[in-house]
């Protein structure tokens, strides 16, 4: 996949917040992705793909200080809590 690709994620569906309590784990994180991926009409790379990605841009997938944001956030909190729809 091209690199490309994991940058555009993280600009397009994560904001920095370093002062955030409340950070996306990792397997929020990836899920995230997949949502975001979903819209997009690709095909989302394994996590372990993911998490080598995420660590080549400095991304601590275990402490990530990223919020999510735009329309995979929505596609993902939907698709995980479906009775918030």
């Amino acid at each position: 996949m091209d690199a490309s690709h994991f940058t555009a994620f993280l600009e397009e569906a994560t904001v920095r917040e370093f002062d955030t309590d409340c950070p996306l784990s990792a397997d929020c994180l990836y899920g995230l992705y997949v949502s975001w991926c979903s819209l997009k009409g690709l095909r989302a790379e394994a996590d372990f793909t993911f998490r080598a990605a995420m660590h080549r841009r400095d991304i601590d997938v275990h402490d990530s200080r990223l919020r999510m944001t735009g329309p995979a956030a929505a596609d993902y909190i939907l698709a995980t809590y479906p009775a918030a729809a």
